[in-house]
């Protein structure tokens, strides 16, 4: 379906521009690391500016993968991002936790921005993209995370998903819109033609590019 991420979203930009999303209060935030190449597509198609949304699932020790909440940048912190109702800190030293991926959140958001600041959120429309969307958790925690530092209106945007994406996700985001939504879906890597990692380098000189613009 897609030739590589930038092929992704140069279409995906089109799918964006047709529901009407556009405007001098757009953001658009790649989510790191896979999410930004195509999120720097869209937010050149877009004319708009671009930043990652840095966020980190707070998980059990025992079961990372189950997400108790999650955490961005400035201490923002949402609880439930799975939509399942798991007690919070339960059994559980969600102090320790949640420090060792606040020292981890730190970590990537200095190497990514090279001092430059997080683009304040407060009253903007902010467009979240990923490279696509398998189970959706960290989608989920990136809306709840973009509304806490103050967006106005979300929008979650990937170039491929299952199709009950959409209904599971409505929830944290106003607007979802997706290039491809496959009856079969077994990964994201599948539709990809090159699906080869993206790098913190990567990530790290898109941004840099873009605020060159």
């Amino acid at each position: 379906m897609f030739r590589d991420r930038v092929d992704a979203g140069r279409r995906l930009v089109e799918v964006v521009r047709a529901a009407g999303v556009g405007g001098d209060d757009v953001v658009v935030l790649g989510l790191p690391r896979g999410g930004v190449p195509v999120a720097a597509e869209v937010a050149r198609g877009l004319g708009a500016p671009l930043d990652v949304i840095v966020v980190r699932k707070l998980g059990f020790p025992s079961q990372p993968e189950l997400a108790m909440g999650a955490i961005g940048e400035n201490g923002v912190r949402v609880e439930n991002v799975d939509g399942t109702d798991w007690t919070m800190g339960d059994g559980v030293d969600l102090a320790a936790v949640e420090d060792r991926e606040r020292a981890e959140l730190i970590r990537r958001s200095r190497q990514y921005r090279n001092a430059r600041p997080r683009i304040d959120l407060r009253g903007r429309c902010a467009v979240i993209v990923d490279d696509g969307i398998a189970t959706g958790s960290t989608a989920r925690a990136a809306c709840r995370v973009a509304r806490a530092q103050g967006a106005t209106w979300v929008v979650l945007t990937v170039p491929v998903a299952p199709r009950a994406a959409a209904a599971t996700l409505q929830d944290v985001c106003d607007e979802f819109l997706c290039a491809t939504m496959p009856e079969s879906f077994s990964a994201v890597g599948e539709w990809y033609d090159d699906f080869s990692p993206t790098s913190d380098d990567e990530v790290t000189d898109l941004l840099r590019r873009s605020t060159q613009v």
